[in-house]
């Protein structure tokens, strides 16, 4: 197996047993030199065993199939087991007879907490983690879960821990925007992964830079509309909602996340106070601003169509005489003709649109080789964008086969399946396809050919998404544009970005020259300090769960109706929470095939979507548990908690106010209550 200079230099620590960070750039080759480390790590080091951790499920795979496979099969045996393969069912096993494990981390850190003899494992049955986009070690996130049961183990005395190796392209700031606060967060995310060293290259550097190819980054900033009608009207219809609500002063930035955040409240406190009305009048508000968001990122047909499609289906679906839903599907329907008609006149048409355009022809017709990446910011955006690309004449002739891709899961709009991820850039790879569309699943991890434009649309994110967007174009002479309205908050956090880079790169090399014996001293504090107020943490959680489950009544959050109790309510795996209550029945109806969730899940396959029986509001999924049992799954924003304080939301079920038991597959089939049904 063959390193480049930089890649011998930065594992040098690692081959020593040490914990470090290799930090290098998008496509230098962080995984082959972390598969060196392996490699050298079972041929060293007796009863050694590997697990290469990483934070989405394709990613088990490419590494199994792209690097682990092809160069360890023949001196080693390697799994790979993730949340869509049945091995995870048996991980300790697999493990126990495995050399190496490819796993996502939510799976790992599963088995550590599972009391099956199949599933659970220790972290001491480790003797190297490596882990993958380890910058995501921070607060709340998986990695940092698995990194806590790490800590925990050191401070309280076992000295058997695996070798930790973490990769990253960029560390980030963690938001800071000012040298002590970025040293601190890369401090932090040390601390977490438990480092000696972030190594980087110092004595390789020109190895370095023969391997990355920088592109020339423009800015393509193109003025606002100079009039725009079709907008214009979008906000007349907003105003009129609110004054049909009764409010005369109220926020008028229409089209912003500020807005959004506003009418999300308003949704959150007429569902809390049974103000169907204004809760009503909140959701339709947002899908104005969503149109609005559209209407400033594609073309004027597409928010229009986003509109219509809405009220149809709300129309067929809801069907409702409520004297609210009257009103707003009259004003809808009253100005759609003049909408429509605006939304056709190409005089006001997006300008982004255009200057795509150019970008796309000036690449494309270069060469018949360009390969392109769009990033854009929902996946709405995406199908509309891939719909304009089809349609748009001056590109046809240019031979472009342009594709969608997209993370899984989304309430927009249909999610990508693993299987259609992985098509779609194997036919990038193979030339099918030489333009992706895609969000921000695209930035990290994706195994994707090196690109010769890379544009990112209309975004707003932080330094970690431009330098990994941007380390897609490492084509020959590539380019990386940042397409946006010129003045506009897009282009001045992007220049904002560029500062925090620096800012980044400077704290990092900060740190790396902090002495030893001092370094040591912060790391260790760091980490003495993170699992106290992790235990505050937990703590003040326990202590909101303040009221029996039988006292919190759940509502339904559209109509009101009374349908539940909490404890009604099971968890299943740790996830899913099932109401196993066999009167619940009368209140819900599945009203649509199975649902195709892109994955496997351990002991149950979805069944249809389920919605309240009588205001027709979507509440979940079945689940056909053991192929016998079919239970409602919940899902806690689409109701509302009756509590003895009074009525109160949740985004998520952690967040509830009392305990929720889980499910005991045994117990139940005994019959509802059974007194063994908490074990």
């Amino acid at each position: 197996m063959e390193l480049r200079d930089y890649q011998w230099e930065v594992i040098g620590p690692a081959l020593e047993g040490k914990n470090i960070i290799i930090w290098l750039p998008t496509g230098t080759g962080k995984t082959r030199a972390a598969l060196y480390v392996a490699m050298r790590h079972l041929e060293m080091q007796s009863n050694a065993k590997v697990a290469m951790i990483v934070n989405k499920v394709h990613l088990v795979h490419q590494h199994y199939s792209k690097e682990f496979q092809p160069h360890l099969k023949d001196k080693f045996k390697i799994i790979p087991i993730s949340g869509d393969s049945e091995t995870k069912c048996f991980f300790a096993n697999f493990v126990k007879d495995s050399d190496i494990v490819i796993c996502t981390a939510q799976i790992l850190y599963n088995a550590l907490q599972s009391d099956s003899e199949e599933k659970h494992v220790e972290l001491t049955d480790f003797t190297l983690l490596i882990i993958d986009e380890c910058h995501h070690t921070q607060k709340d996130a998986i990695y940092n879960k698995l990194m806590e049961v790490y800590l925990q183990k050191k401070f309280t005395g076992h000295r058997k821990l695996p070798q930790i190796l973490g990769l990253t392209a960029s560390p980030g700031t963690g938001g800071a925007s000012t040298f002590e606060k970025a040293v601190d967060h890369i401090l932090m995310i040390c601390a977490n992964l438990d480092t000696w060293r972030i190594m980087s290259p110092q004595i390789s550097i020109k190895d370095l830079e023969a391997k990355v190819k920088q592109p020339i980054k423009q800015y393509d900033l193109v003025p606002e509309r100079d009039k725009d009608p079709f907008g214009d009207k979008l906000k007349e219809l907003m105003t009129t909602i609110h004054q049909y609500l009764g409010e005369h002063e109220f926020n008028t930035d229409f089209g912003t996340q500020m807005y959004e955040q506003k009418v999300v409240e308003m949704e959150k406190h007429g569902a809390e106070t049974v103000d169907r009305r204004k809760r009503t009048c909140a959701m339709h508000l947002r899908k104005y601003n969503d149109a609005l968001f559209l209407h400033d990122t594609v073309r004027m047909k597409d928010a229009y169509d986003f509109l219509e499609e809405f009220y149809i289906l709300e129309k067929f679906v809801k069907d409702s005489r409520d004297e609210t839903d009257v009103f707003l599907y009259r004003l809808f329907n009253g100005n759609s003709n003049e909408l429509l008609e605006l939304s056709s006149n190409i005089e006001y048409e997006n300008p982004k649109l255009k200057r795509l355009e150019e970008i796309l022809e000036k690449h494309f017709q270069s060469s018949s080789n360009s390969r392109g990446l769009i990033f854009t910011c929902t996946r709405q955006s995406t199908t509309y964008l891939l719909q304009w690309i089809n349609s748009n004449e001056s590109l046809k002739g240019l031979n472009i086969k342009a594709a969608i891709l997209t993370g899984a899961g989304s309430n927009q709009s249909k999610h990508m399946t693993q299987n259609e991820q992985k098509d779609v850039i194997q036919k990038f790879r193979k030339g099918f396809l030489n333009l992706l569309i895609s969000t921000s699943v695209a930035e990290e991890g994706f195994d994707i050919p090196e690109c010769n434009i890379v544009v990112r649309y209309g975004l707003m994110t932080n330094e970690i998404s431009m330098v990994q967007a941007r380390g897609r174009a490492r084509a020959e002479d590539s380019c990386y544009s940042f397409l946006a309205k010129s003045g506009g908050r897009e282009s001045q956090r992007e220049m904002t970005n560029e500062s925090l880079e620096d800012l980044m790169n400077q704290a990092i090399k900060y740190v790396q020259n902090i002495p030893e014996r001092e370094y040591q001293e912060k790391i260790k504090h760091l980490q003495r300090e993170s699992l106290t107020e992790r235990m505050m943490k937990q703590a003040k959680e326990e202590s909101k769960k303040k009221f029996s489950a039988s006292d919190v009544q759940m509502d339904c959050r559209n109509c009101p109706a009374a349908v539940a109790y909490g404890s009604d309510i099971r968890v299943v795996e740790g996830t899913h929470h099932v109401n196993i209550n066999p009167e619940f029945k009368v209140y819900y109806e599945e009203y649509t095939e199975p649902v195709d969730l892109g994955k496997k899940m351990e002991e149950w396959v979805p069944g249809g979507a389920i919605r309240c029986h009588f205001c027709k509001e979507n509440w979940g999924m079945m689940m056909i548990y053991r192929g016998m049992t079919s239970l409602p799954i919940l899902s806690i924003k689409n109701f509302v908690l009756k509590t003895p304080e009074g009525r109160q939301t949740c985004k998520k079920w952690k967040a509830v106010p009392f305990h929720v038991e889980r499910f005991n597959f045994s117990s139940y089939n005994k019959g509802y209550f059974s007194d063994s049904d908490d074990e």
